[in-house]
């Protein structure tokens, strides 16, 4: 939110999440001179500096980390009787700002696609990232991940089909391999494996009449993005595991084939999540609406 009269604050708020001018200016939808104006105006009129800057980092001085500790929760106290005001308005208005993956976000465009037609007073901020990240600490309204994944202390709108994996692999790859019978199998196959953002490398998890099974397979190859795992697939490289969204067109027209099919069973959906200790604004109310509607739309088409 950047409402007026707030900005300055807003503006040191941002900057001391970002620990940069630049993200911060970003995230604001203003310019880096108009973010740095603000906070000097700010500065000149209280007497202290609140940044410590060089040419390579930004941090907050003393009286900064005190000045931010005292008018963080005021804003937002602030902020939630401007958005509790606003809940009076006929249409809703402002931007939400959303943190998710970007496997995510395409299955849910056509709910935002829906959203901004119907609210076009409505903005919408996406930020695609793979690790979880605190959405209060970083001023997200709202996160959309698998429900698995979503904290427990917060609200979760369950929305989109169950979630389910695949292992793949191309005919020209299995020309020269046996499938694979079951997971134990796959230590005789060249793997592509995947990096967490975390750093660490991802243990491909299976499940059959009640066995859990967490493979570590090897490879030469290891990536942390599907769109490559998927051209690499499809090269030979070896084996990937990816969701069944992902590569149903491949499987489609058969440049990969399936193995394992038994041992991955379906996953929790999506959900959208937020804090329950924070007010619902208008325009999330009104989103959480349209993924309900969408939700209802499929089940009415599956009986």
């Amino acid at each position: 939110m950047k409402t007026s009269g707030l900005v300055e604050l807003e503006a040191v708020l941002a900057i001391a999440r970002h620990r940069s001018f630049r993200a911060a200016a970003n995230e604001m939808g203003i310019s880096t001179s108009a973010l740095s104006h603000a906070v000097a105006a700010l500065e000149a009129r209280i007497g202290v500096r609140l940044f410590n800057r060089t040419t390579r980092s930004v941090s907050l001085s003393e009286a900064g980390a005190q000045f931010v500790a005292n008018v963080g929760p005021a804003l937002s106290t602030i902020r939630v009787a401007l958005e509790q005001a606003g809940t009076f308005r006929d249409t809703p208005s402002g931007t939400l700002r959303i943190n998710t993956s970007a496997g995510a976000a395409n299955q849910v465009m056509p709910v935002f696609i829906a959203f901004l037609q119907r609210y076009p007073e409505m903005k919408l901020d996406i930020v695609t990232e793979g690790k979880l990240i605190d959405i209060v600490v970083e001023g997200f309204d709202a996160g959309i991940r698998l429900a698995e994944t979503v904290p427990q202390d917060m609200i979760a709108v369950p929305f989109g089909d169950r979630q389910r994996f695949a292992i793949v692999g191309s005919p020209t790859y299995f020309a020269q391999h046996k499938p694979p019978r079951t997971p134990a199998d796959l230590k005789a196959h060249r793997c592509i494996r995947t990096r967490m953002p975390s750093g660490a490398i991802y243990h491909w998890e299976f499940e059959r009449r009640g066995e859990t099974v967490r493979v570590d397979g090897d490879g030469a190859l290891t990536l942390d993005e599907s769109g490559l795992m998927l051209t690499a697939a499809r090269a030979g490289l070896g084996l990937t595991y990816l969701p069944e969204s992902t590569v149903n067109a491949d499987l489609e027209v058969g440049t990969l084939v399936r193995v394992l099919e038994d041992w991955t069973p379906p996953l929790d959906g999506l959900c959208l999540y937020y804090p329950g200790r924070r007010h619902v604004s208008a325009g999330l109310r009104a989103l959480i609406d349209i993924i309900r509607e969408h939700a209802d739309a499929r089940y009415r088409g599956m009986r």
